[in-house]
């Protein structure tokens, strides 16, 4: 049963019981269609002889709004409200992850041969050579999904535990587009030092880390020092994997707006995880002039060492040709500000710093929001083809080659492809592969 519609929307589920008489399925729908709510899958559930059962999933914006629809469908004559199903919730309940066996189980023998005594000739054979813990056992295809909670998808600092939901999220995308496996390890701690130590005894363990929701400026230490300690790839999501869509998605809008990336004078606004992390990689495309702009001057300065330059909001919609908001501040963007002829993406969900629509209105000559604009679009085939040839980090060569990959699979019009298109992720995982070996990071390469 489909749960989602657009980015903010909220689904639920309507059990009704309706008299077997033409017509009454016709109110329930024209009374959703009344309060400005949508209709997706209907079910029939059960059929007899006076009534039928149904499902019916409606979209609406608010809660306040579904009680309405509610209200209405239950006052309706021949028509009974049997239960209200948060389709979110059921689909969360119990979790969504779980580690299975790769093999079969039949005979005494098979345990044997899986565990002990057999499995002490494989422990020894890895003791005498530990590459061979890359040929028999489950390490160079798992990715620890790290996080602490402290900056959870705009919801903020809600801890670790209260992140799992998201990371257990990120762990079912892994094993359905890619085929890795992904294991959440929360730390309920906001000093650095301990979340890199802790990485770093956890770290035999897997291929790569995916660091995830850690809130700037701590994710930028921490993320640094791991990535020079370790010998896997070590990757913040939200910066760089950000970052890869957000310059796909700029190598399509450029295009239709018939400016030239490299050549553009690029604006960031907000310089948190996020900005810095777009900031760096379209520095390292080779886009001439990159601006930007924070509230915090820590994040300005880091702007400037990277090989940016910090300016005052206004300046920034003045000075860009492409304007890229990632501050979380909707509306923060008036119309006055817009210059005319930019591009403007304006990142913040579920609200942007300003409405597409009303961009291009004020002159914009492309606009988009964050609904597009998926990470998991990247990170997918980022670890795939990292963990595929031993690379020991993912450089920007890497991820330069994964946006130039997402961006081609774009249909007409769009700025990225679908999350659930059939071949991007299968594309990006070889093209990050390529620019691996090409670029030297790849370990034990035969």
């Amino acid at each position: 049963m489909e749960i989602e519609r657009g980015a903010g929307k909220i689904a639920k589920c309507l059990k009704l019981m309706l008299n077997n008489k033409p017509g009454h399925l016709a109110k329930v729908t024209a009374a959703i269609a009344q309060l400005n709510a949508s209709i997706g899958d209907i079910h029939l559930v059960r059929f007899g002889r006076t009534h039928n059962t149904r499902e019916i999933v409606v979209y609406v914006d608010s809660d306040q709004q579904f009680e309405d629809v509610v209200d209405v469908i239950a006052s309706l004559e021949g028509i009974v409200v049997e239960d209200v199903i948060d389709l979110v919730h059921q689909l969360h309940e119990g979790g969504k992850i779980a580690t299975k066996s790769k093999v079969r189980i039949e005979t005494i023998t098979d345990v044997r041969q899986i565990y002990t005594p057999g499995v002490a000739a494989i422990c020894t054979d890895i003791e005498k050579n530990p590459e061979l813990a890359y040929k028999y056992t489950s390490i160079p295809n798992s990715v620890a999904i790290v996080t602490n909670g402290s900056a959870i998808l705009g919801l903020g600092n809600i801890g670790a535990v209260a992140g799992m939901p998201v990371m257990e999220g990120k762990a079912v995308l892994f094993d359905y587009l890619v085929g890795v496996s992904g294991v959440p390890i929360l730390i309920e701690n906001s000093d650095p030092k301990i979340i890199i130590e802790t990485v770093r005894n956890i770290a035999p363990t897997f291929g790569a880390i995916k660091l995830e929701d850690i809130k700037a400026p701590e994710c930028f230490e921490i993320e640094d020092v791991l990535d020079n300690e370790l010998d896997i790839p070590v990757l913040h999501d939200d910066q760089h994997g950000t970052a890869v869509v957000v310059l796909a998605a700029l190598l399509n809008a450029t295009r239709f707006s018939g400016l030239m990336l490299s050549k553009s004078v690029v604006g960031v606004i907000g310089l948190g995880a996020a900005g810095m992390g777009i900031s760096k990689l379209l520095l390292s495309y080779g886009v001439k002039k990159v601006i930007g702009t924070d509230l915090n001057e820590d994040a300005c300065e880091r702007l400037v060492a990277a090989g940016g330059e910090a300016e005052t909001l206004d300046d920034v919609m003045k000075k860009a040709h492409v304007v890229i908001a990632t501050t979380g501040c909707s509306g923060l963007i008036s119309p006055a500000m817009v210059r005319k002829g930019s591009v403007i993406l304006a990142l913040t969900n579920p609200k942007p710093e300003i409405e597409p629509e009303v961009a291009m209105g004020a002159g914009a000559s492309f606009a988009a929001d964050g609904k597009s604009v998926n990470n998991a679009l990247a990170f997918p085939g980022l670890f795939c083809g990292a963990l595929n040839v031993r690379a020991t980090r993912i450089n920007n060569k890497m991820k330069i080659a994964a946006a130039q990959c997402i961006a081609r699979y774009a249909e007409e019009n769009e700025l990225v492809p679908s999350l659930l298109h059939p071949d991007v992720h299968r594309e990006v995982t070889a093209v990050v592969e390529r620019a691996a070996l090409e670029s030297g990071v790849v370990k034990h390469w035969d």
